[in-house]
Formats: structure tokens, sequence, C-alpha cells
């Protein structure tokens, strides 16, 4: 990646963090120098001299830049690690502002109406694992997860499945060997097998293009089926809750395949 193109990128992110385009390209040029003036600062970034001066006062009161009061005044950027943890703690702020706003929000669904069985879909890996990382820690019963997939073995899901309590009956499945053994190795309190899924893995047949990421069940109601695209390694999944009949039996069935009988703490 050329300087130009990590320049524009680091400005793209700063902009998504909050920050106007101005104060976001200042930034990012102060941060390439060791001091500079509004001239230097608006001959590297092409931001109106005039308006440098907006810009740094915004980002001096966001304890991004500091300015020395001299003729003419010099601007330099904080240093990087205490940029980033300002920023970081301004955006979890900001974040944390928005669910409390819409946990207050007053609800508009009509009173009385009966919760129906419905399955939805969602896309994107991070947004996937935040869901199952929270159904997993909303388990009271029994969670039953099958991973096709190395990279889904994260250090979230890991700290999720290991925050369990002893009365949740934990099994986790593996479509290779090495997975099983890194799940075992990592989850020392589940049942771990080698799951007799390995067929979807590889994505034949006539979703060649699809491999399976994860299958989970938990507490025997709610379920959520991944897919990847190997090309891509793009992430799709479909949820649903609330079902209790007979399609989460056969669910179990399926994702206890490879399971043998005598290590399922909760069988059929």
């Amino acid at each position: 990646m050329s300087t130009d193109e990590t320049v524009e990128e680091a400005v793209e992110v700063l902009q998504q963090l909050g920050l106007k385009e101005y104060e976001a390209q200042c930034f990012v040029g102060l941060s390439r120098l060791s001091t500079g003036t509004a001239k230097q600062l608006s001959e590297i970034t092409d931001v109106p001299r005039t308006r440098v001066y907006d810009a740094v006062r915004v980002l001096e009161a966001q304890g991004l830049v500091e300015v020395q009061h001299s003729s003419p005044q010099r601007f330099r950027a904080v240093p990087l690690a205490e940029a980033t943890e300002t920023l970081r703690d301004q955006y979890e702020a900001r974040v944390d502002r928005l669910a409390n706003a819409l946990e207050q929000a007053a609800p508009v669904d009509p009173a009385g109406e009966d919760p129906v069985q419905e399955v939805w879909s969602m896309s994107g890996t991070d947004a996937i694992a935040n869901r199952s990382n929270q159904l997993i820690a909303d388990a009271t019963e029994e969670v039953v997860l099958v991973l096709g997939d190395d990279a889904l073995l994260t250090e979230q899901l890991v700290d999720s499945l290991n925050e369990l309590g002893p009365e949740v009956d934990l099994l986790v499945g593996a479509v290779t060997e090495s997975l099983e053994a890194s799940i075992h190795d990592s989850v020392p309190n589940a049942t771990t097998f080698l799951s007799g899924l390995d067929w979807l893995r590889n994505g034949e047949g006539p979703d060649e293009n699809l491999a399976i990421g994860r299958l989970l069940l938990v507490d025997r109601s709610t379920v959520l089926v991944s897919t990847i695209v190997p090309s891509t390694r793009e992430e799709q999944a479909v949820f649903g809750g609330g079902f209790r009949n007979g399609l989460i039996v056969i669910s179990r069935r399926l994702l206890a395949q490879g399971l043998l009988p005598q290590r399922d703490p909760r069988p059929e």
C-alpha cells in the first residue's frame, strides 16, 4: 500500500470515528510531522490555511493536538498511543450513549401480541460471532456447537464457552481432528467430538461455493447455522428461537453426529 493510500485510509477511519474531513486530514498530517505551522499543514494536506485553524481548534479540544502559542503558532499531534486511547474512549462513550438511548426508547409494538417462531438472517463474521457468543452466554441448560473452520475458534468464543457454569451441558464438535484437539485444549470443560459433518466442510456438489461455518443449538430451542464462501471468507447465517419441536430434535441429532451416546450428558 502506497503512502497516499495509507493516508487516505487513515483519514477515512478517523471520519468513521467522528472527525470531520478537514479535522481528520489535519490530524494525519500532524502525525507525520514533529511540529508544523498552519502554512506547512495546509501544504501537505491541501486543507485551506484558514480552515486549518478551525480544525486544529477542534482537535485540541478533543485532546488530540497540542498548540504552541508562538508566532506563528505551531501544532503537533499527541503521541500515537495516547491519541488512539483517546479516540477509543470517545468511541466507546458514544456506543454506551447509543445503547442507553435505545434501551430507554419506548417500544411501539402492539400490546398483547404473542411471539411467533421466526427465522432471521444476518451477514458478517463479527456480527455472527457476537450473536453466537450472546446466545451461548444466555444458555441455562445446554450448548451444542459444531465448528467447520479453524478461524472461528476465536479468543472471544473460547471465553464465552469457558464462562458457562457447570449446570450447562457443553458439547463442542469439529470437522477435523486438529480443530477438535484445539477445542479440547482451549475448552477443558467441554465434551468434544469429531463431527460426522465433514461432508459440509468442502462445499462439494451443487453448493461447492459454500462451506459450513458454525452450527449452534442453545437450550434445545434456539438454532444458528452459518456458511462461509471459501473464496471471499464472507460468512452468512440464519437463526431462530422458541422452537422446542421436531425440528429441534432433528437438529440436535444432526449436530451431535459423531458423538458417542455414552459421552452425551443429555441424549435424546
